[in-house]
């Protein structure tokens, strides 16, 4: 089995990128499972482009992308991607594409098909918070969450994608008044435990991840 472990280059005036921090320091193999890790352009098409072909070279079982959730305080793992772009800030090309579908041809939404309730009651019981999100947001983290569903839906029958978002670093918040961040190693911590989870989680578990607004 093989997994191919996604993570951002750095974005908005940011000098680093949480995810590309945690994806250089995984181990080449958990459990029993190739952990191949790939960086990835903050940037519209370039992004999936650059998955896809790794796709093609190294035909992963599972596709786990990391992104930075500037704001957040857990760990956040994604339900859902939906067709739009809609961006509040410009990619690393200087685009911001406003009001578009990823792919005209695509369904609305996507769930991912990784074990979202699981990897975040055993991330909990590793005491580091997390939580399932319903939004991606519209930005490039959501295109990609989208995006690589889409290309397994119609291209890749078979595979498993997910996404998961993870707070700044402590050193990114110096300067941002009020905001949260989480250690390196706690989230480091917390993506490998969600690898493993993916890897031994065959059906997701049934208990309540929603909220009431």
């Amino acid at each position: 089995m093989k997994i191919l472990v996604t993570g951002f280059d750095p974005f908005h005036h940011e000098k680093i990128n949480p995810a590309l921090e945690v994806i250089k320091r995984l181990p080449d193999r958990i459990s029993h499972v190739d952990i191949i890790k790939l960086e990835v352009p903050t940037i519209a098409y370039q992004s999936l482009k650059i998955i896809e072909e790794a796709i093609i070279q190294y035909d992963p079982d599972m596709i786990l992308s990391i992104g930075q959730a500037g704001g957040r305080s857990d760990i956040t793992v994604e339900r859902i991607g939906i067709n739009v772009n809609d961006f509040s800030i410009a990619d690393n090309a200087g685009k911001q594409i406003i009001d578009e579908p990823i792919f005209k041809d695509g369904s609305d939404a996507y769930f991912v098909n990784i074990p979202v309730k699981a990897i975040v009651k055993n991330i909990q019981d590793h005491h580091i918070p997390a939580s399932i999100s319903l939004s991606a947001g519209t930005f490039i983290c959501n295109h990609v969450t989208y995006g690589v569903r889409h290309l397994i839906e119609t291209k890749y029958k078979g595979k498993k994608s997910g996404f998961i978002h993870i707070p700044f670093l402590p050193e990114q918040v110096i300067d941002k008044r009020n905001m949260a961040s989480m250690s390196l190693e706690m989230s480091m911590k917390a993506i490998e435990i969600a690898i493993l989870t993916m890897i031994e989680t065959k059906d997701d578990i049934k208990e309540c991840g929603g909220t009431v607004c």
